[in-house]
């Protein structure tokens, strides 16, 4: 028997197997199996029948470690789609499917987590029986009646816990038969200890009511696009959709966030309404919670998985929805290969096992929204916040001096520097909510303290000495920083070229923001949350609790904290850049500029309190300013198609990032000039519809050592584009392939 075995390796072609007779029964498609490939063991899956090639004597598998499959035949289907679609090999993306824990070659049955459970085997009811039973064993007698008080079992750690005895006295118990100790299974359920909140059941809108229904009939594969504006309910539809297609019709459902920080408030908010029959699956859980949540979902036992991009794999049978909350987020599209976008893979899903799909947003990504009025999609509408509620009131701060103005003259150095970064007006308004004890948020796109570290000298900045960027100064700890490769390296005194002893921080980062407030306003009680206060597996968690709770004032943070956030108490929103990111070299700056704005200035005003925003820029005439102010996003997107017509961008065609990379300059560039030379001359023998621009330096020309150059493809038609990216993939000629590199990136979300 011949099987033929992807593997996560660089081969875009499966290599054939012969399966011994000891697992044949073991082994179908679908399945795990370990392999010999180039003198060492790697985990494969079973993709198919092998064929025999002339002169090839086939390996035999090593093992396969499962009874039945692990992958089922529809899910294969979609990864087959996806190793297509963004041009990469399907073993790489069946291992992306699955948890790390079923992936390796060396242990491929994960263990489980257990635990000892002492459990009371003979029951004492009468005083004179214990006091005959215990009569020269005290700490037997006291481990007794605790567990008799806690029902008659408990772990072994909590006994212990709650007092001290020597492991002997359990020793002890169970050679009288008092009890036994059993080893039980534990669930690595890390939401579980959280407890399950209480179930808020409200009434929906007319608007609400109507999109539920529309869902709930929604034809299989049919794709919905939920418009509403911040604050609409869009949590609600989802919640009821699900009661009608989980509890009522026994179907399963997967439900993506974009954000790790958004995962506790989500599903706190499904737990409520469905209890244990929720999973959860992202990237900051262990290897073994992320396999015992796939686990229970692939045998049923849990029905909703509530995750980041990698849950759209989650092992549902009997699929009835797959919900993709804020879908124009930028974080659903993986970073390396395989480079798929959760969006685009949600669709495809849906198609395949017969779901619907739900895609939500207050700003809609441009793609979605014209394939919504081109009729592909549905599109419903949430026009107004439930229970009255208005959208807050926006104002715009300009930061800039006027044309013949001198600057202000502050009356301290620290005065001038707290002006730069929050205005009067803003500063007044967070003075207010202190004493109204309300609370506020305060959004800058940037971390560190400062941008970068510049001498006063000779102008000079200090530079990754493996990337083309500069570095960032953190002050807590204090240290120059890459935010590309992670390079550090401590702060210098004196300026490396000139030996100038004054170097002035430029730039704004959130740790000063922080250190501003707090000398301005020493009874605030800040949190900051950015990715360097967040790297504890549950930092995310901790501090929208405190806020939730009240035990802060002024939440301060990146774009992590501009959506999905729900605190009534928050009656103000400061955006103290809204410049940072918005002149990028990226044709979708603008549309990302306007989407953090507006979701930023939604987190205002979600209580009867209501809410005011503003927004401190130095290009208030820039319409993606001027729209976020005025809530009208149908205006923006009329204004932006505009520029993506000219030269054509997305959603006008499809694109493909080709990006190479080397350790040498010269190498690289030859690189791209010679594949675009030769791509430009097959494509006028084939007369394919694909157009290609550059090459050109990438706007980040080094990151981690190795030079970039790219060009991009463009093209209305689809099928051409894959032919094109496959042959750049799997048929380029890359010479010393060790140094040089060739990265296929289809629909990017950027293209720095």
């Amino acid at each position: 028997m011949l099987v033929s075995v992807a593997l996560p390796l660089p081969l875009y072609q499966p290599l054939t197997y012969t399966v011994p007779d000891d697992f044949a029964e073991r082994v179908a498609v679908g399945s795990r199996v370990v392999v010999p490939v180039r003198g060492r063991k790697e985990m494969g899956f079973v993709v198919g029948d092998g064929a025999r090639r002339d002169g090839v004597t086939p390996k035999p598998l090593i093992a396969a470690p499962d009874a039945t499959p692990v992958i089922d035949p529809a899910l294969l289907s979609v990864c087959k789609w996806v190793a297509e679609y963004y041009v990469a090999p399907l073993g790489v993306v069946l291992r992306t499917a699955l948890p790390a824990a079923l992936t390796g070659a060396d242990s491929p049955t994960p263990g489980a987590k257990t635990r000892r459970l002492a459990v009371l085997k003979r029951q004492l009811p009468t005083l004179i029986e214990r006091e005959t039973t215990f009569a020269r064993a005290k700490r037997q007698r006291e481990v007794y009646d605790l567990l008799e008080s806690l029902g008659g079992s408990a772990p072994v750690e909590l006994l212990q816990e709650r007092m001290a005895f020597s492991p002997a006295v359990l020793k002890a118990m169970a050679g009288r038969d008092i009890i036994e100790i059993r080893e039980e299974v534990v669930s690595r359920d890390p939401f579980a200890a959280r407890g399950t909140p209480a179930d808020a059941k409200l009434s929906p809108t007319a608007p609400q009511r109507h999109a539920i229904d529309a869902l709930s009939r929604g034809e299989p594969g049919k794709v919905f696009l939920l418009h509403g504006v911040t604050g609409s309910g869009k949590t609600l539809v989802y919640l009821d959709l699900l009661r009608t297609l989980v509890n009522e019709r026994g179907k399963t459902a997967i439900v993506l966030v974009p954000e790790i920080a958004l995962t506790p408030q989500t599903v706190s908010r499904f737990r409520a309404v469905f209890g244990d029959k929720v999973a959860v699956l992202h990237s900051a859980l262990s290897d073994g919670e992320r396999y015992d949540a796939w686990l229970a979902l692939s045998r049923g036992e849990k029905r909703i998985a509530v995750g980041a991009r990698s849950a759209i794999f989650a092992p549902l049978q009997n699929l009835g929805a797959i919900i993709v909350d804020e879908e124009h987020e930028t974080s659903y599209k993986q970073g390396e290969a395989p480079r798929y976008h959760a969006r685009e893979v949600a669709i495809v899903r849906a198609r395949e096992q017969g779901a619907v799909v739900v895609l939500g947003s207050a700003t809609p990504s441009l793609e979605s929204w014209t394939n919504a009025t081109s009729g592909k999609f549905q599109l419903l509408t949430l026009p107004d916040r439930v229970g009255g509620g208005r959208l807050p009131n926006v104002r715009v701060v300009d930061m800039r001096i006027p044309k013949g103005q001198p600057p202000p003259k502050p009356a301290t150095t620290s005065e001038a520097l707290a002006r730069l970064v929050l205005s009067e007006p803003l500063e007044d308004a967070l003075r207010v909510r202190l004493e109204r004890k309300e609370q506020s948020i305060l959004l800058l796109n940037r971390r560190g303290y400062s941008a970068f570290i510049q001498c006063a000298s000779c102008g000079a900045v200090e530079v990754c000495p493996n990337c083309s960027i500069t570095l960032t100064y953190h002050r807590s700890p204090e240290r120059l920083v890459c935010h590309y490769c992670q390079h550090a390296e401590e702060p210098r005194t004196k300026c490396r070229e000139c030996g100038g002893v004054v170097l002035r921080q430029r730039g704004l980062g959130t740790q000063q923001v922080e250190r501003i407030l707090a000398e301005r306003m020493p009874a605030m009680r800040i949190a900051r949350m950015d990715v360097d206060t967040t790297s504890g597996k549950w930092a995310h968690a901790d501090i929208l609790d405190r806020v939730a709770q009240g035990d802060v004032d002024v939440l301060l943070g990146t774009q992590m904290i501009a959506k999905g956030l729900d605190f009534p108490n928050v009656t103000l929103v400061g955006v103290v850049d809204a410049d940072v990111g918005i002149n990028l070299p990226d044709f979708r700056a603008s549309e990302r500029c306007f989407q953090l704005l507006s979701q930023v200035a939604g987190r205002a005003g979600r209580g009867p309190k209501g809410g005011d925003v503003f927004i401190q820029t130095r290009v208030p005439g820039h319409h993606a300013v001027v729209c976020a102010v005025e809530h009208d996003y149908e205006r923006f997107v009329k204004q932006e198609l505009t520029g993506r017509h000219d030269p054509p961008y997305p959603p006008m065609l499809r694109l493909v990032n080709v990006v190479f990379s080397g350790v040498r300059e010269e190498q690289t560039m030859q690189l791209s000039v010679d594949s675009a030379e030769q791509l430009r001359a097959m494509l006028a023998r084939g007369a394919a519809d694909v157009a290609i621009v550059g090459p050109a330096k990438c706007p980040i020309e080094r990151i981690k050592n190795r030079w970039r150059w790219h060009f991009m493809l463009k093209s209305a038609n689809a099928r051409q584009l894959t032919k094109v990216a496959r042959y750049l993939a799997e048929q380029l000629p890359v010479p010393g392939k060790g140094q040089l590199r060739v990265i296929v990136d289809r629909d990017p979300v950027s293209l720095l």
